[in-house]
C-alpha cells in the first residue's frame, strides 16, 4: 500500500471508539491500540515526530492499518486486552502468562471433599481463587482442617452405598480428623453446616464461624465439658489468629479490588490486593516491560483489564491511585485520606518492595542491565542528550583558608573509577577564593584531556551551587567546551541541581538512583579532596617545625616528612627510629630540640 493510500486511509477512519492494528510490508502485526476517536488517534501517529525513537521506527514501518469499531471505550479496552494476548504484538506491553495458579475446590458431591487444585473441572464444584502461590493454599487448608473434620476420601457417599455399610471407617476417624460419614456417624446435615462455614471463610468472612464457636463453647462449658470447651477455645484461637495476620482495616470494607503502579526508565510493577470483610484474600504483583514510552496511567488501565481476567475478579468497586474509566459497571475510587488510603499505600508499599527485589536480583545476576537501566534513568531525570557514561565531579578543600586544594573524581559506568581521580594544588589564586579555585581547575583538567586527546566525559558535576557553577563555565567558554558536555551544579543545603542560565533548581526525589548516584560522586570527590588536603596541611605543619631545627637542611628534611609524615609523630620518635633514617648526630639534635619546646611536666 503507497503512502498516500495509507494517508487517504486515515482520512477516512470513523471518529467513533475502537481498536486498531498496525502492520508491516509483510503483513506482520506491529501494534495494537485502543482509542476514544480512532481517527484522531490514528492520526496522531502521522502526523508528528515523536520525542521516543521506538515510536518513530513504529511509524516508519506502516504500511496498513485495520480497525475495529466498537460501542464504548470499555469494550475497546477488553478487546485490546485480548487482541494483544492472542496476537503478541512487537510494540505493545506483552500480557501473556504461562503459569497456572492453584485454586481451592469445594467439590460437587455429597460430604464434599475440600482440596487444592491447577486445573477447574465445570461439574458444579465451587473453586475459590486463583491464588498466586501454593504457601497461601497451604495455610488456608491447614486451618480448615484445624478447624473443621472433614474427610480426604473419595468414596461415592452415596445414601444408598451408606446404608448399605459398603464403607469402613479409615485410620483419619480414628486419629479424630474425620467424623465417619462413610459408616453414618456424621449427618448431611451437620457436615453441610461445616462446609458452608468454610465457603464463608474462603470469601474472607470469619464472623460466623467465630460465633459459633463461641456460642458452643458457652454451651460446653456451661454442661461442664471443660475438655472439650477448651478444644474449641484452641480452635477460636486458630481463627483468631489467622484473622489478625489478614485484617488490615476496616472490616466494612469489602468486595474491593486496589491497584497501584511504580515504574522507572524501562520497567512497570503493578500490585493488586483483594479485599473481602477487611481482610486481604490475595494479592499479585505483575511486571510490565515498557515498549513506548507508556505512560503509568496507559499501563495501569491495561493491567487492571488483565488481572481481573486473570483472576476472575468481580467486584464491583475498585481503587487506583488516579482516575480511569473502566465503565458504569465499575465504580472508581481515588481515596485521599482514610482506611481506603492506606490499603492502596499498602498495595503501593508491595510493589515497591517487589521492585527493590528485583533491582537486587538482577544486580547479581545481570550487572549489565542493572547499569543499562541507572544510565537511562539517569539521562532521562537530569535531560541529557545522552547516557552519561563517563561522569567528573569536582570539589574544593581549603579548610580555614590554607592549602588550598582541588579534587576530580571520575565514575564510569556508574562506578568509581579511582585510577582516573586527580588532585589539584591551586596555582594561580591567592587565598580561599572557591569560585576562581574552581575555574581554574576546571581549565586545568580539561585543557590536559584535550591536549592529551583524552576522552571528555558527558557530564560534569560541581559540588556547589550557582557561584561554582558559573565560574566552571568560564573555563567551558575558554576553551570551546559549552554545550558540547553537560555541566550541572549540586548545592549541599538542600540537594538543588542547578543549571547552567537557569535560575531555578531541579530536586529530583530523594530516593531516586539518580540522586543517589550524584550524592556518591559528591561524597567521594569531598573524601578525596580531604584527604589530600590532610595530607598537605600536616606535611605543610611538619615542614615548618623542621625548619626552626638548627643543623637540619632541605634534603633532612624531605626525608623526615616522608617517613613520619607529621610533627606529632616525629616529636615522639626515638633517638634510635630517627637516627634509622637520618644518621645519629642529626638525630640527637632533633630530640633535644623536642625536649625543649616539648618538655615533660
Amino acid at each position: 500500500m503507497s503512502l498516500s493510500a495509507l494517508e487517504l486511509q486515515i482520512q477516512t477512519l470513523p471518529d467513533n471508539p475502537g481498536v486498531y492494528q498496525y502492520y508491516d510490508k509483510d503483513g506482520k502485526i506491529l501494534y495494537v491500540g485502543k482509542a476514544k476517536n480512532l481517527k484522531k488517534r490514528v492520526s496522531s501517529y502521522f502526523n508528528k515526530v515523536h520525542d521516543n525513537a521506538k515510536t518513530n521506527v513504529l511509524v516508519r514501518k506502516i504500511v496498513a492499518i485495520k480497525h475495529i469499531v466498537v460501542p464504548t471505550e470499555t469494550d475497546a479496552l477488553l478487546l485490546e486486552n485480548n487482541l494483544i494476548k492472542t496476537l503478541q504484538p512487537r510494540y505493545n506491553v506483552l500480557l501473556r502468562d504461562d503459569k497456572t495458579y492453584p485454586w481451592i475446590c469445594i467439590k460437587n458431591e455429597r460430604f464434599p471433599r475440600i482440596f487444592s487444585t491447577r486445573k477447574m473441572i465445570k461439574d458444579g464444584s465451587d473453586y475459590f481463587g486463583p491464588y498466586t502461590n501454593f504457601k497461601t493454599v497451604h495455610t488456608i487448608l491447614d486451618l480448615v482442617k484445624e478447624l473443621y473434620p472433614l474427610r480426604t476420601c473419595n468414596y461415592d457417599l452415596s445414601k444408598a452405598n451408606i446404608d448399605s455399610g459398603k464403607f469402613k471407617v479409615c485410620l483419619e476417624y480414628h486419629i479424630g480428623n474425620c467424623k465417619g460419614p462413610c459408616e453414618g456417624h456424621e449427618s448431611i446435615t451437620n457436615y453441610e453446616k461445616q462446609v458452608q462455614a468454610i465457603r464463608e471463610i474462603l470469601k474472607g468472612n470469619f464472623k460466623e464461624s467465630l460465633k459459633e464457636f463461641k456460642k458452643l463453647m458457652t454451651d460446653l462449658a456451661l454442661d461442664m465439658k471443660f475438655e472439650e470447651a477448651q478444644k474449641i477455645k484452641e480452635k477460636i484461637e486458630v481463627l483468631e489468629n489467622y484473622q489478625a495476620k489478614s485484617t488490615i482495616l476496616n472490616p466494612k470494607i469489602s468486595n474491593i479490588d486496589v491497584f497501584s503502579i511504580v515504574s522507572d526508565e524501562s520497567m512497570a510493577y503493578v500490585n493488586f490486593l483483594q479485599i473481602s470483610h477487611g481482610a486481604i484474600v490475595r494479592s499479585h504483583t505483575m511486571e510490565l516491560k515498557k515498549k513506548l514510552e507508556e505512560t503509568n496511567e496507559e499501563l495501569l488501565e491495561l493491567a487492571v483489564v488483565e488481572l481481573r481476567e486473570r483472576f476472575h475478579l468481580n467486584s464491583k468497586e475498585i481503587i487506583l491511585p488516579f482516575e480511569l474509566d473502566f465503565g458504569d459497571k465499575i465504580k472508581v475510587t481515588v481515596p485521599k485520606l482514610g482506611d481506603k488510603k492506606q490499603i492502596l499505600d499498602l498495595s503501593e508499599r508491595n510493589a515497591k518492595y517487589y521492585r527493590l527485589d528485583q533491582l537486587k536480583q538482577i544486580k547479581i545476576v545481570d550487572p549489565d542491565r542493572h547499569t543499562n537501566r541507572i544510565m537511562a534513568q539517569m539521562q532521562k531525570d537530569l535531560r541529557l542528550s545522552v547516557e552519561p557514561r563517563h561522569i567528573e565531579c569536582f570539589d574544593n578543600s581549603n579548610i580555614q583558608g590554607t592549602n588550598p586544594v582541588a579534587a576530580c573524581v571520575v565514575f564510569k559506568d556508574g562506578k568509581p573509577s579511582k585510577k582516573d581521580y586527580r588532585h589539584f594544588n591551586i596555582k594561580t589564586v591567592e587565598g580561599p577564593n572557591d569560585f576562581a579555585s574552581m575555574e581554574e581547575v576546571v581549565y586545568r583538567r580539561y585543557k590536559r584531556l584535550l591536549d592529551e586527546n583524552e576522552p571528555l566525559p558527558q557530564l560534569i558535576i560541581i559540588d556547589g551551587g550557582k557561584g561554582q557553577l558559573s565560574s566552571a563555565l568560564k573555563s567551558l567558554d575558554d576553551l570551546g567546551l559549552r554545550g558540547k558536555i553537560a555541566i550541572i551544579g549540586i548545592a549541599k543545603r538542600l540537594e538543588e541541581i542547578y543549571y547552567p542560565g537557569d535560575s531555578v533548581p531541579l530536586y529530583l526525589d530523594k530516593k531516586s538512583e539518580t540522586l543517589k548516584t550524584i550524592q556518591h560522586l559528591r561524597n567521594e570527590a569531598h573524601r578525596f579532596g580531604i584527604t589530600f588536603h590532610r595530607d598537605k596541611r600536616s606535611k605543610a605543619a611538619i615542614q615548618t617545625s623542621i625548619e626552626m631545627i638548627p643543623g637540619i637542611g632541605e634534603k633532612t628534611m624531605i626525608a623526615l616528612i616522608k617517613h613520619f609524615k607529621s610533627v606529632k609523630r616525629l616529636s615522639k620518635a626515638t633517638e634510635k627510629e630517627i637516627s634509622d633514617v637520618v644518621g645519629l648526630s642529626k638525630a640527637k639534635k632533633i630530640v633535644e630540640f623536642y625536649k625543649e619546646t616539648n618538655p615533660k611536666p
